[in-house]
């Protein structure tokens, strides 16, 4: 079922107990759909006066939200106010300017966790299985940045496992979800490949069930996959045309992939799914934001998904 309407490339979906959805928009903000349907945009101008590109979105106590400035040679994240005000919240990390950003969100630590899919530029360079110049930065409470895991094959969303024990990562062309050993001080340790994907799985968002599986959202293919703790794999859902997929695993094959391989999809109602978030009172419909579309995705999933950090904000 079709959420929200006129939305501009909501790739990442947040949603709170209130029954508050909101989703990036390429309008110039974050789009906001309250309990009772009234659709609000808060939107601004970037401090240079161009408009944003905001992809992964944060919301913050305050109201306010983070956002990762996925521009076509910059990067970094800024903070939206609802009043339509961008400021700089991190735009460089050990001495280096950041890169399009991908995503970002703040565990019950403090600690905010950023992703960076890669170096390259154009970005598109990364969409080989041979990419791993992705990171991960770790901003600590009192505002200290760091690059935290180096080396991955297209750093996507990441998200925290409800044991607190875990740092888990999409690499999208990498088609792996991985973990990370997360220490006490906030410090990422062991590295383990979780789950590797076959053709036509482009893990991009992740969200966790109360049951500890992992549920992947794919691009291209609009697969939702869950993945159980050992790895092992149930798809849930695919919308896809079979002609298209097959053109898509060619490009990757042959290290071709480009943006036509993204910006185009072939399916019945999925317009290239790219994240999910758990909504409703007992957090068992999924909300899946997408690249193409104009409005969210739901359904019903048999279990809850766990309570995100913002989960308890007022809108």
């Amino acid at each position: 079922m079709a959420v929200g309407e006129g939305l501009v490339r909501p790739e990442c979906v947040l949603a709170t107990r209130d029954g508050d959805i909101y989703s990036a928009d390429w309008r110039g903000g974050v789009a906001h759909l309250n309990a009772g349907g009234k659709q609000t945009l808060y939107a601004g101008r970037m401090p240079d006066g161009s408009d944003p590109k905001p992809n992964g979105i944060a919301l913050l106590p305050d109201g306010s939200f983070l956002f990762t400035q996925l521009g076509a040679d910059s990067g970094g994240v800024y903070r939206l106010t609802r009043a339509g005000v961008i400021s700089p919240w991190l735009t460089q990390v050990d001495g280096q300017a950041l890169p399009p950003t991908n995503f970002v969100v703040q565990d019950a630590h403090g600690r905010t966790w950023i992703t960076v899919s890669t170096r390259k530029s154009p970005r598109a360079l990364g969409y080989r299985r041979s990419c791993d110049d992705g990171f991960i930065v770790c901003v600590t409470p009192d505002g200290q940045a760091r690059i935290a895991a180096d080396g991955l094959g297209y750093t996507n969303e990441v998200a925290i496992h409800p044991n607190g024990r875990w740092l888990y990562v999409n690499e999208t062309f990498a088609r792996r979800l991985t973990r990370f050993a997360l220490q006490a001080d906030g410090r990422l340790g062991v590295r383990e490949v979780v789950a590797k994907f076959g053709p036509g799985t482009f893990p991009d968002g992740l969200a966790f069930d109360e049951d500890g599986h992992v549920w992947v959202v794919s691009i291209v293919s609009n697969r939702l996959i869950r993945v159980a703790p050992d790895g092992t794999q149930t798809l849930w859902l695919e919308d896809t045309d079979a002609a298209h997929l097959a053109w898509v695993e060619a490009a990757y094959e042959a290290n071709e992939m480009d943006r036509p391989h993204l910006d185009g999809i072939r399916s019945q109602s999925l317009r290239n799914i790219s994240s999910i978030a758990f909504s409703g009172d007992d957090r068992c419909t999924a909300l899946l934001g997408c690249l193409l579309g104009d409005s969210l995705q739901s359904l019903r999933l048999p279990v809850a998904g766990v309570p995100p950090i913002h989960w308890n904000y007022a809108s």
